[in-house]
């Protein structure tokens, strides 16, 4: 393992923001399960803001495991379990039943829509009854943006036609169609939103 932490200035500039919410919509304890991890910013910021709550980073590239262990360690935190590698289109994911929320931070737009159902079925069957899914990026309503998203849209698109902003609605079909209900969402700086739903059985 190297020493170089990874670092995303957009993590910075969001986990405050998000953590607001997180402390609004997550009980005060419990285990959350966070998809696609990234450098590990996020999660030791919100492990350490959030004692009672253990926390599970998830992260298909080796390299960023790495860094998040490298950043839990410097961080000294005990409720932030060893990075596992997982992609959410595997048929089992390697983590235990009953979590109380899943959260996943700017990924399904940065992934084929495929990656967005796979995310609301896993959810679905690990999460306990009444847990919680909470998606935070940059989403279009109706089909539509403020100019900023659209053009950050159409860059993605070039990169990769199968990436793109999703449509909050048709994210919300998606999501009940595996048994979560949105509950919230939350108007975040930059054009965001943070999206919370509930399994309801």
């Amino acid at each position: 393992m190297t020493n170089e932490l990874l670092s995303s200035p957009a993590a910075e500039r969001n986990k405050d923001p998000i953590l607001s919410v997180l402390e609004a919509v997550l009980p005060a304890a419990g285990n959350v399960l966070e998809i696609a991890s990234g450098s590990g910013q996020h999660v030791c910021f919100f492990a350490s803001h959030l004692p009672g709550l253990d926390f599970q980073p998830t992260e298909p590239d080796p390299a960023s495991r790495d860094s998040m262990m490298a950043r839990i360690r410097e961080a000294g935190l005990t409720n932030v379990a060893t990075p596992i590698a997982l992609d959410v289109h595997d048929a089992r994911w390697p983590v235990a039943a009953d979590i109380d929320a899943v959260l996943c931070i700017n990924m399904i737009h940065i992934s084929p829509w495929t990656a967005t159902d796979a995310l609301c079925r896993g959810a679905a069957r690990h999460l306990r009854t009444h847990g919680k899914l909470v998606l935070y990026g940059p989403y279009l309503e109706n089909g539509t943006a403020v100019p900023s998203n659209l053009d950050f849209d159409a860059s993605l698109r070039r990169r990769n036609p199968e990436w793109g902003l999703r449509d909050l609605e048709e994210v919300t079909r998606i999501a009940a169609g595996h048994g979560l209900q949105r509950q919230q969402v939350v108007r975040m700086p930059a054009n965001n939103l943070t999206v919370v739903f509930a399994k309801s059985m």
